[in-house]
């Protein structure tokens, strides 16, 4: 019964209405913190941030790099340090092309 009240044309549109408006409620009433991710996916709706998923998309790159260039490295112990040190240096970069940048 109630699956079939879910797929009323009715039932859809109020949900995507009232969406929005229920998770800012639910948000404006507690005490969470507003700069944190999880108050941001519940305000937008959004799961994956953009900047998250490049992010994770750079880290599959470096490993996918890393294991071409150094067979069975994947196995090691300092594998994980290896990957962070990469991604470390990789953002440090380009926070230092992002200032050297001139904004007017």
């Amino acid at each position: 019964m109630l699956d079939r009240l879910k797929n009323l044309k009715i039932v859809k549109t109020l949900k995507s209405t009232l969406s929005p408006k229920l998770r800012w409620l639910q948000f404006s009433k507690s005490g969470v913190d507003k700069s944190s991710p999880e108050y941001i996916k519940m305000i937008s709706g959004v799961d994956d941030i953009q900047t998250n998923s490049d992010e994770r998309r750079l880290e599959a790159m470096v490993r996918e790099q890393l294991k071409e260039e150094f067979p069975n490295i994947e196995n090691s112990k300092s594998y994980e340090l290896l990957v962070d040190a990469v991604m470390h240096n990789l953002k440090k970069k380009q926070l230092q092309a992002t200032e050297d940048l001139d904004i007017e």
